[in-house]
């Protein structure tokens, strides 16, 4: 299982090249690299200046910067795009691996071979459609700054051209046995779609199972990336069974991606790489190790805190994990904690946490059903709290044998001292989540404010900043963004697509007569989100259901704050749970564990999960008992 924070490269299991392809390629490839991650990078700086300008021209001068969001906008599908590229040539788009794993070295390099030739094939298929898309929008005339549409559309077919560029390097690579047993397999699949159309057009919403269930689950189960999978199965779809124009993906991918809300996401990615770099997350940890240390247990207590504590500043789960477990986890092996458990808890926190606001998932959630990002930051906070409480019972009750001799309890002037240094690192989740619940700025605007802080922070206070490391901080933010962003995009036009199929009223139909009204819908909601995690991730998994689901909610009754946070809970329950949540090998990879560790030990704690997730999808008041009149 491979995921944004652990994927192996696409490809890696090509064998060494020989002659003048051993030094021309990777030279090629190294140089095209350089060539992406360079503007990437400035794209990210130039983002963070301009919305952060514009919230002090707001709110301290009062003269609001009329073009800045128009700029953000256009920047930010270029930093889409452009980190989509940097992603693939790293291999950390998101993508299922467990099955390719467990075949034979040469089977893995052929699967590796058609992950990237069904990726090139979309690419491919993709560019003379872009290329029309952007050309089209030459005469549209953006408002604030007057410039041609053009220049923000242009994004798309050169982020294709330069992916499917990538790709074909990539491809160049591997073996020639194994490139033309996926041309063949591709051609056959190809031709067999094209001949099987007037079937497919006869049989109603009946296509929808091949083409949305069955080639999209063999492309995900194949190692090909989720966005690709999404595209590919999409655009067969269209082009086999309707005369909708290609173009129209075109479009509904710039749609789904372009959404301002979403510049959170890159935004929030690099204020947590920040936070870590600065020792900000650190002394955070530190002060709750002092405070809670001693007692028997204890440090696991410290794990699931600090977990909720990183949640709310840098949105993202395995930069949270990554901040937390490398400052606990030698302490933990020391008392003699058995790595299964560490892993596990550590994965479960990970669960835990996903609503806790900035979470990406939150900010997805707003952005493609529409529902208050103020509301669903105030909503987030009780219910990962109540998962807390859960995990802290089972915690407590897996370490009433832990080791004590020799760990000394804090002095109350060491805890002082603990505190008065973490006090600036523990300001900034509430300084976050004021400023949007108090509208200062919006979701996408404070984390500009919260990278201010911590780069202040970090150069006054804790004279920790390591500027080496801030150009490689900022294209890994482009990467992480790009994987993301892509997804987001080909999941838009799967669900467009789904949604003009009629299969959402369809849908709406089915789920609207289940048996139990509002408390069917939710649990039936509950199960099919969990296996969604586990398959496809939370974020493609809300951006392709969301805007299906959310409606049907609202028309039982259901606040959609309540159901935002069920549905959140229980993706986050698949995407941390073994065999399939590629959630759970982050975290090993990030704790350094191996994945058997954890296999047997992390039930317990999924089962608090699930009885924490139905009691809050049980009290509505858990999730909206403090929205007021948000």
């Amino acid at each position: 299982m491979s995921s944004i924070a652990d994927a192996p490269p696409v490809g890696a299991a090509a064998p060494p090249l020989t002659g003048m392809a051993a030094g021309l390629l990777p030279r090629a490839d190294r140089l095209l690299c350089h060539l992406v991650a360079v503007p990437a990078a400035l794209i990210v700086l130039a983002e963070i200046g301009i919305l952060l300008a514009g919230v002090v021209a707001r709110f301290v001068f009062h003269q609001p910067i009329i073009w800045s969001d128009e700029l953000a906008s256009i920047l930010f599908l270029w930093l889409a795009m452009l980190g989509a590229v940097i992603a693939l040539q790293r291999g950390q788009h998101m993508r299922l691996t467990a099955l390719i794993s467990k075949r034979s070295p040469s089977t893995q390099a052929a699967m590796q071979t058609l992950a990237v030739g069904a990726g090139a094939l979309f690419l491919l298929l993709l560019l003379p459609h872009a290329m029309e898309y952007a050309e089209e929008e030459w005469f549209i005339e953006t408002p604030a700054l007057g410039w041609s549409n053009m220049v923000r559309a242009a994004a798309l077919p050169v982020g294709v051209a330069l992916m499917l560029v990538t790709s074909l390097l990539r491809l160049a690579q591997h073996r020639l046995r194994d490139l033309l047993l996926v041309c063949a397999v591709l051609a056959v699949l190809a031709a067999a779609l094209w001949l099987a159309a007037p079937v497919l057009k006869a049989m109603g919403h009946g296509n929808l199972v091949v083409f949305f269930v069955v080639l999209l689950m063999a492309g995900v189960l194949s190692g090909v990336p989720i966005a690709f999978s999404f595209g590919l199965a999409t655009l067969a779809y269209l082009a086999t069974t309707t005369s909708v124009p290609l173009l129209v993906l075109v479009g509904r991918m710039d749609e789904g991606m372009s959404t301002l809300i979403l510049l959170a996401v890159p935004l929030f990615v690099f204020l947590g790489a920040l936070i870590e770099m600065t020792g900000m997350a650190a002394a955070m940890v530190n002060f709750l190790a002092s405070l809670l240390g001693h007692v028997r247990g204890g440090l696991n207590y410290v794990l699931l805190a600090a977990m909720y504590l990183v949640s709310g500043i840098s949105g993202a789960k395995a930069a949270d994990m990554a901040a937390v477990a490398p400052v606990l986890f030698p302490e933990m092996k020391r008392r003699g904690c058995d790595e299964g458990e560490m892993i596990s808890l550590l994965s479960a926190s990970g669960a835990m946490s996903e609503t806790i606001p900035p979470s990406i998932v939150l900010i997805t959630i707003g952005s493609v059903t529409g529902v208050s990002i103020a509301a669903l930051f105030t909503g987030g906070l009780l219910p990962a709290f109540v998962l807390a409480l859960v995990l802290g019972l089972i915690a407590w009750k897996r370490s009433r044998h832990e080791d004590m001799s020799g760990v000394r309890k804090a002095s109350a002037r060491m805890v002082g001292r603990a505190l008065l240094v973490a006090l600036p690192a523990l300001a900034l989740p509430f300084l976050i989540r004021a400023a949007v619940v108090e509208g200062v700025a919006t979701a996408t605007e404070v984390s500009t404010i919260g990278i201010a802080y911590g780069v202040l922070a970090g150069l006054l206070l804790y004279r920790r900043f390591d500027w080496r490391r801030l150009y490689p901080m900022l294209v890994d933010t482009a990467a992480l963004s790009g994987s993301i962003l892509l997804i987001i995009g080909t999941a838009s036009c799967m669900a467009w697509a789904l949604t003009q199929s009629g299969f959402s009223r369809d849908l709406a139909q089915m789920m609207g007569s289940l048996p139990g009204g509002a408390i069917g819908f939710m649990a039936v909601s509950i199960l099919a989100f969990m296996i969604l995690g586990s398959v496809l991730e939370g974020i493609p998994a809300i951006v392709l259901f969301g805007p299906l689901l959310f409606p049907i909610a609202r028309s039982m009754g259901i606040h959609e704050v309540h159901y935002s946070m069920v549905v959140i809970l229980a993706m986050g329950l698949g995407l941390f749970a073994p065999p399939f949540g590629v959630g759970y090998y982050a975290a090993c990879a990030i704790g350094k564990v191996s994945p058997d560790a954890g296999m047997r030990k992390i039930w317990p704690y999924m089962g608090a999960l699930l009885l924490g997730t139905i009691l809050v999808a049980a009290v509505p008041w858990i999730s909206i008992g403090f929205l007021g009149g948000k």
